[in-house]
């Protein structure tokens, strides 16, 4: 089977996880995921993914928490996500590993470059938990970071829509749907892809970016593979 990525960073959202319950961990909806990972890391790619937090906790809610409570709590959620997503794998029979950025020993081991990269090739799916270990700064921008620092060949933002448009598809039928950009093109068009520091990263590391939809089965391994299903950004 010819893949087109060794390894790659893969940025899953908590909507994605949640499903159509849109909060918490829908269990169709995970194991689905849980399955597209196994199949590529059955073809010999490499995976690294980072986890986002918001079918749990999504920013600051109430002016009696502050930013970077707020942001702690997120990262708690992300963990939470992780747990999840790992127990799932473990249970199809695929090898992962959860590491934290903040420390919670009971549960997952503590983040480290080196350890990260000695479990990759391994061969276990590697599950960046905890956001950066600080606040200020979101799971788009953890995602290049971690990307950067495994030397993955692509950031895969796996989305609730299948890539990226002008305007919200929902909301505009005339969205116009785009199949490649350029690292300005997002700050230029001003598209909601990811926040411009994790755009500035990706483009600093030469990190390739591909948008598309998780929810359509198979398509994490076409996008291995290639295909083109849903937004090249490089």
């Amino acid at each position: 089977m010819s893949v087109k990525y060794n390894r790659v960073l893969i940025k899953v959202s908590g909507e994605a996880l949640a499903g159509e319950d849109r909060f918490g961990v829908n269990k169709e909806m995970s194991v689905q995921v849980a399955r597209q990972i196994k199949e590529v890391i059955d073809a010999g790619v490499q995976v690294g993914i980072v986890v986002g937090g918001g079918n749990f906790f999504r920013g600051r809610s109430s002016e009696s928490i502050d930013r970077a409570t707020a942001d702690y709590m997120g990262m708690l959620a992300t963990v939470m996500n992780a747990l999840a997503l790992q127990d799932t794998l473990l249970s199809i029979g695929c090898p992962a590993k959860v590491l934290t950025a903040i420390e919670i020993r009971d549960m997952a081991e503590g983040y480290s470059r080196r350890k990260a990269l000695d479990y990759l090739n391994e061969g276990n799916v590697v599950i960046f938990g905890g956001g950066t270990g600080s606040p200020f700064f979101t799971t788009d921008t953890t995602a290049a970071l971690r990307a950067a620092e495994i030397d993955a060949d692509a950031l895969l933002l796996a989305k609730n829509v299948d890539a990226v448009y002008s305007a919200d598809p929902k909301k505009d039928p005339d969205a116009v749907r785009y199949e490649n950009l350029s690292y300005m093109d997002i700050i230029d068009k001003d598209l909601k892809v990811m926040d411009l520091t994790a755009a500035t990263l990706c483009k600093d590391n030469g990190i390739k970016i591909y948008v598309f939809a998780l929810a359509q089965d198979g398509n994490l391994m076409r996008v291995i593979q290639g295909e083109n299903v849903g937004t090249l950004i490089q």
